[in-house]
């Protein structure tokens, strides 16, 4: 059994600008020549010496070989650290972590993917995943929402994901700033669930990115006759030290590191503060 507390070498191979302040690593293994398995919706834990660690999702797809990429936001010291970085600097690995994306029980059922703001990332390794094995799964829908256009992560690939058979991709963001073109939507990203044209009885809900957001969302699904069991929601950006240490992101008898950060909707109702309850 692998010593999850080991820490893997890997060397950034890649780095591509998704908006002024993130950016997605492209990592391979320096000392272990393999691809990370994984499933998509967990995460690793990334590290640089002197520095610190932090939880990051996985954001590639499971079918990528030989390489596993992270799309980070700047926050921190250890962001701002990483940043700073260049293709063939060396950072630390140990992972995967926590529960993903119930994959195997999707399969041949429509899929709605709700996302906001970096709340894509987990979600990414989902889509491209659906993507290159098309016709293990029914209608896909990608409903995502920003701040502003150029709050929008994954930009470059809205094309294919729009080539690919019976898979719709929705965008809007709150606020168009004036002298910017643009032919999407605009408001909260609740609104693009008016859009949908998937059958909630055949169906499963994923969503990521503000709790309020997941929450409304949640709601709406749920009216629009999406079974409870079926919606699912990580809870991501609770996590800290990735292996139930620490203790700050507990919420209730759940530790979202481990037991999550995948949730499916009756677990998350189940738990204290009450963070996706709908609002009836």
């Amino acid at each position: 059994m692998k010593n999850p507390y080991i820490v893997e070498p890997a060397v950034i191979t890649g780095i591509r600008q998704e908006t002024a302040e993130t950016k997605t690593y492209t990592l391979e293994f320096i000392e272990q020549k393999r691809g990370l398995e994984f499933i998509p919706g967990q995460f690793n834990m990334i590290s640089l010496l002197g520095i610190g660690e932090g939880p990051f999702s996985i954001t590639s797809s499971p079918l990528q070989r030989n390489k596993f990429e992270h799309t980070i936001r700047l926050v921190g010291s250890l962001t701002k650290a990483l940043d700073r970085l260049s293709i063939g600097s060396t950072v630390g690995v140990r992972g995967p972590y926590g529960n993903g994306w119930p994959v195997d029980s999707v399969k041949n059922k429509d899929i709605v993917i709700v996302a906001g703001g970096v709340g894509l990332a987990p979600l990414r390794g989902l889509i491209n995943l659906v993507a290159e094995q098309r016709d293990d799964f029914g209608e896909i829908e990608i409903m995502y929402g920003s701040r502003k256009p150029d709050n929008l992560i994954f930009t470059s690939e809205y094309g294919n994901w729009r080539a690919v058979p019976n898979m719709r991709l929705f965008l809007t963001v709150d606020e168009v700033p004036k002298g910017i073109e643009w032919p999407y939507e605009q408001g909260v990203v609740t609104n693009l669930l008016g859009f949908s044209r998937i059958d909630p009885s055949n169906a499963f809900a994923f969503m990521c990115g503000p709790e309020i957001m997941m929450r409304f969302i949640a709601r709406s699904l749920i009216i629009r006759g999406f079974a409870e069991k079926n919606i699912f929601a990580s809870l991501e950006r609770r996590m800290e030290c990735g292996m139930a240490k620490c203790g700050r992101c507990m919420i209730g008898p759940k530790y979202v590191c481990i037991d999550g950060p995948v949730f499916s909707y009756p677990e998350v109702k189940a738990l204290p503060h009450n963070l996706l309850t709908a609002i009836s």
